[in-house]
């Protein structure tokens, strides 16, 4: 017996270094496009290279409504590429706002590799310093969509945007994983995303949507996160709703054209 507690134990410490040093493989699931990729959507779009502060490229797509009411600046999910994120501008075109989407390092055509949160803080804050050179900051509505909720949050709070919109946030990764793995220890989590903090120091209206059967981000993630916002903010249940396919639902667009200035 005590043989097999000892093996079991160490079977244990060996997926928490695994967890340790290879979480950016378990949280990130992107898709590469070769630097040639052409991107074909219906709607105009405008293709730009963002450098880091540590020169590395990242790739961004900015569609163009045909009246401008401002700019929708997406955070998109941890799987994919802008190749298929693309798709969700067409609901923001449709109520006259431009829309930027931006891939994360190793993301697309997205040159480097994410290494630490911070790192990931600073790239989004890059692609926010040139939108904002383009549009008024209080015509930018910042958007983060599960995996970038936490740092759409963060955004808003460094910035002062006219808007905060989440999709499916988390109170904190570190929340969710206690959740889903309430025997992986805290302290092994280097990617903590504190949407909980940050979004109590956002001075902007805030909205909230989660679908009551997601099964990725539970909804009471949200339930908590709008403890922690102003009485003026909102929190929207879209019932039905499960993780992905958000942007399509017609109470969510229903919502975006009652809510959006």
């Amino acid at each position: 017996m005590l043989n097999i507690v000892a093996v079991l134990l160490a079977l244990y410490g060996v997926v928490c270094v695994l967890l340790y040093f290879f979480q950016e493989k378990l949280l990130f699931l992107p898709e590469k496009l070769p630097p040639a990729h052409v991107f074909t959507f219906d709607n105009k779009v405008e293709e730009l290279s963002i450098r880091t502060h540590d020169n590395e490229i990242l790739n961004g797509l900015r569609f163009k409504a045909n009246d401008e009411k401002g700019l929708i600046f997406y955070l998109h999910g941890n799987a994919g590429s802008l190749d298929s994120w693309g798709e969700v501008a067409t609901t923001y075109m449709a109520l006259n706002y431009d829309v930027f989407l931006l891939d994360y390092r190793g993301y697309g055509k997205s040159s480097g590799t994410i290494r630490s949160e911070q790192q990931l803080y600073d790239d989004v804050q890059a692609a926010y310093d040139v939108m904002k050179k383009q549009y008024p900051e209080d015509k930018i509505i910042v958007l983060g969509y599960s995996i970038g909720s936490g740092p759409a949050a963060w955004l808003a709070s460094k910035n002062k945007p006219g808007m905060l919109i989440l999709q499916a946030p988390y109170y904190s990764m570190t929340d969710l994983v206690k959740r889903k793995f309430p025997v992986i220890p805290s302290f092994l989590l280097r990617y903590k995303f504190p949407t909980c903090q940050y979004i109590a120091s956002c001075n902007m209206p805030v909205i909230i949507f989660h679908g009551d059967r997601d099964e990725v981000i539970y909804h009471g993630s949200s339930e908590k996160l709008a403890k922690e916002c102003k009485t003026v903010d909102q929190f929207i249940t879209l019932k039905g709703q499960g993780h992905n396919g958000m942007t399509d639902n017609p109470e969510y667009k229903s919502a975006l054209a009652r809510l959006l200035p």
